[in-house]
């Protein structure tokens, strides 16, 4: 089975964009039928624990 679809240049720039605008995190791409149907993004922020006890140096 070998079928040339082609992608939609409005779906291509809104992976792109996720991409672009994404720090750490994930893009899922979802296709059906060699289309693609949906576009999710996860993005990531991680803090670092700071103690709330002056005297504890963890």
């Amino acid at each position: 089975m070998t079928s040339k679809a082609t992608v939609d240049p409005e779906v291509l720039e809104k992976i792109i964009s996720a991409l672009e605008t994404l720090d750490f995190g994930t893009v899922q791409i979802t296709v059906h039928n060699s289309q693609v149907t949906q576009i999710d993004k996860v993005e990531k922020y991680r803090f670092s624990l700071q103690s709330k006890d002056p005297k504890s140096k963890s």
